[in-house]
């Protein structure tokens, strides 16, 4: 009677979540495209350098702009009309020519708008600003400051950059307290820096590609993503063996390094809203299975499951990067180890705490309190994809 009742406990547990991922479809069949607040703003710099002028397409999401203009939204629905563009030009062409800049040497060049355009793409909204300055030649420093979000802390932003002189490029992230970049224009680009705080005079030749800065992105892309840690998380506060931990890190980081390297690529993609949701439920699934399940075994499969998907949430910033491929390889290294420091940074700070936890006498009923929080902030992840 007692293996029935469990089985049928078990079987609901299944059709609950069976249910909630065809909603979850159904809701990314029918509901209309919009724009979706991130846990980060994002802008991208595309640079290409030549004698005549200097061509910058600067790309950042609408929900930036609209937070820093007041009157650039005035029906309030965080999502941005071409008339609303046209009405407020002159503002948004001050509020980026004012924040970002391009030095040649000490000199700080005066650029000229020449489009201003709205783009969407993947349920996400930008807006595109095309702008000219005078060219550079061989011998010149360029240098390029952003400083939108300084010294605001509620705002995690970065720029993903990249530049191209006579068939050369460079790339680079700035982020946080690194807002400016020099480059010294020759043959072969060198990279003097992206640290305000460097030396520009003693300049070090790297690769094309900042493997540091992207190295960065990654332990900072995981660090405020707060569903993927919180996955993390819930797979191991059970009692395991330190073989089934092993296993699920194991399977956690190669699920995700496989289709981060993939959705990069552009191999594979999935609407970023169905991604995200089913990040949210992954969350709740792995909770509910450690309040309410009496044995946790093969939990390394349902890691590299899950697994599978978020790193299609991973990859969501460097798709939107246009990185040369020449630039790629080094990029995608650089930010999935990023991600793996962090990831096993966690890991070692809590295998330490739960030893000491599973020793409890009530360790079982503490692991169900800390499990329905995250089931509750699951449900939150998920909700805020589906209904706001």
């Amino acid at each position: 009677m007692k293996n029935l009742i469990t089985t049928a406990g078990q079987t609901s547990f299944f059709e609950v979540f069976k249910y909630v991922f065809i909603f979850i479809l159904i809701i990314n069949l029918v509901r209309p495209a919009q724009v979706f607040a991130h846990p980060y703003s994002a802008s991208f710099t595309d640079i290409t350098i030549s004698e005549d002028k200097t061509d910058v397409v600067f790309t950042i999401d609408s929900v930036s702009l609209i937070e820093l203009i007041d009157s650039l939204d005035p029906d309030g629905n965080d999502k941005l009309e071409q008339a609303e563009i046209e009405e407020e030009e002159h503002h948004i062409e001050e509020l980026i020519t004012e924040t970002i800049a391009i030095d040649l040497g000490n000199q700080e060049l005066t650029p000229k708008l020449q489009k201003l355009e709205l783009s969407e793409k993947d349920n996400k909204q930008y807006v595109i600003a095309n702008l000219t300055y005078d060219g550079f030649s061989a011998g010149d420093t360029f240098s390029f400051s952003d400083g939108f979000f300084v010294g605001d802390r509620n705002t995690n932003y970065i720029n993903l950059m990249t530049a191209t002189f006579e068939g050369q490029t460079s790339t680079t992230v700035l982020q946080g307290k690194e807002r400016n970049w020099t480059i010294l224009i020759s043959e072969i680009q060198q990279e003097q820096g992206v640290n305000e705080t460097e030396d520009a005079e003693s300049p070090a030749k790297i690769g094309s590609s900042s493997w540091l800065s992207f190295f960065k992105l990654g332990m900072i892309h995981i660090l405020e993503g707060y569903d993927h840690l919180l996955f993390l998380i819930a797979l191991l506060l059970r009692k395991q063996t330190l073989k089934q931990y092993i296993g699920i890190v194991t399977a956690f980081t190669i699920a995700h390094s496989i289709t981060l390297s993939l959705s990069v690529l552009d191999i594979v993609n999935l609407p970023s809203l169905f991604v995200e949701s089913v990040i949210a439920l992954s969350i709740c699934y792995v909770a509910l299975e450690n309040i309410f399940r009496k044995k946790i075994q093969f939990r390394w499969g349902l890691t590299f499951g899950f697994g599978l998907i978020h790193g299609l949430g991973f990859a969501d910033l460097l798709k939107e990067m246009a990185l040369p491929k020449s630039d790629l390889v080094i990029a995608l290294v650089s930010f999935n180890i990023g991600i793996e420091v962090i990831q096993v940074g966690v890991v070692l700070i809590c295998l330490p705490l739960l030893y000491y936890l599973h020793k409890m006498k009530n360790s079982m009923k503490v692991i169900q309190y800390i499990s329905w929080v995250i089931v509750v902030s699951g449900a939150y992840f998920l909700m805020q994809q589906l209904l706001f």
